[in-house]
């Protein structure tokens, strides 16, 4: 008969509680900490405690598309509808093969601000969105730019003027919020969900003075950090990562500012399949080790601490005492609620659905998708580097 030594055991337990008590401690910082950062700023401008600029200064609005005529024809009347003084829209064509061009030479007739240029058949160059954003902000004649994607709609017309509000005299970058469209069944949930608490994520540092990603579809910056810069040179050897890693390496505590305002939303509208978001999310990771160590270490840190809260859970559900469980099942439940309060709270704030009992089935599932992409990305060469 097999003989279990109950002092290892008791060892093992406590092994067990130290790191879920580890897990969960980490855990409720980043929450109430970070991830809050949308409430506690949306409190600040409540108070009048947010300083925004009155100016008006020129904007140019830059957008990619690669044969994306259909997107185009359907969201891009949306951004040059924009209620603002002054601004351009500059549309880059890298695609050849569909009626593109047709469409943005007919809507510049009826929209005298929208620009158009495409990239020579002839280039040669890893990234052609790299090549196009530089082309842009080239020809850009505004000193602030404001970027969206071809299959992008602002939710309202004061999209830029809320963007624009937020570039004072100390600020270099604004962050705004991309939504994905609202669905009923798992994967769309699953997607939804995945882009909010990204934004959480992606806000709530910038808000607590460490900033370390951007949503390419709504996000603004100065000129002059682009040639300050030197645009992309540093990346010119990576397919993927243009802007989030000029902002990585040039945010500081001081230059970034976000826009919360639920008019300043942006809805990416892209096709919500798992296998088209799985391959949408490898491409984003696959920038991550890119980042800075310090983000790095802010991102892993969170996704760690989730995997040491649920694994030892697991293990003192197996083998503690009652005493134990029920202390570990509390802990589950403290956690559960923070989670909820602030994740809905702010889903609330940005017109979102909210997330009740899916939380914990995407509180598992995305950490695991992540981790195996990021793992899969570091002990092979990535696929979408030369």
């Amino acid at each position: 008969m097999l003989e279990i030594d109950i002092n290892s055991i008791e060892w093992y337990v406590w092994a067990l509680c130290a790191l879920f008590l580890i897990g969960f401690l980490v855990q409720i910082f980043y929450y109430l900490y970070f991830y809050a950062g949308i409430l506690y700023q949306k409190r600040k401008i409540r108070k009048g405690d947010i300083e925004y600029s009155n100016d008006n200064k020129g904007i140019s609005v830059i957008i990619c598309a690669y044969n994306e005529s259909e997107n185009l024809r359907e969201f891009l009347p949306s951004v040059l509808k924009q209620k603002y003084p002054t601004f351009e829209v500059i549309v880059v064509n890298i695609g050849q093969s569909d009626e593109t061009e047709d469409l943005l030479n007919n809507l510049s007739k009826q929209y005298p601000n929208l620009y158009a240029t495409y990239i020579p058949q002839n280039a040669q160059m890893i990234s052609m969105r790299k090549l196009a954003l530089t082309i842009a902000e080239k020809a850009a004649k505004y000193d602030c730019f404001l970027f969206t994607e071809a299959n992008c709609e602002p939710v309202s017309e004061n999209w830029i003027q809320n963007m624009a509000r937020n570039f004072t005299d100390k600020t270099d970058f604004v962050l705004g919020y991309t939504a994905n469209p609202k669905g009923i069944d798992f994967v769309s949930r699953l997607i939804s969900f995945d882009g909010f608490f990204a934004a959480l994520q992606y806000m709530g540092f910038a808000l607590r003075r460490k900033p370390f990603t951007a949503s390419e579809g709504n996000m603004a910056y100065r000129k002059q950090i682009f040639f300050d810069h030197k645009g992309f040179a540093t990346m010119l050897h990576l397919r993927l990562g243009d802007n989030e890693l000029l902002f990585n390496k040039t945010a500081t505590k001081t230059n970034v500012n976000i826009e919360i305002a639920p008019e300043s939303t942006i809805v990416a509208h892209d096709v919500a399949t798992f296998n088209t978001w799985y391959l949408k999310k490898e491409r984003r990771l696959s920038t991550f080790k890119q980042y800075n160590a310090k983000s790095r270490f802010l991102v892993q840190a969170e996704l760690f601490s989730r995997l040491s809260f649920y694994l030892p859970l697991i293990g003192l559900a197996i083998f503690a005492r009652p005493i134990i469980i029920y202390s570990a099942l509390l802990g589950f439940l403290l956690r559960y609620t923070t989670q909820a309060i602030v994740i809905n709270k702010s889903a609330r704030h940005f017109k979102e659905s909210k997330f009740y009992f899916s939380i914990f089935a995407f509180d598992i599932l995305l950490p695991l998708i992540s981790l195996s992409i990021l793992i899969n990305n570091a002990f092979r060469r990535s696929k979408y580097k030369n």
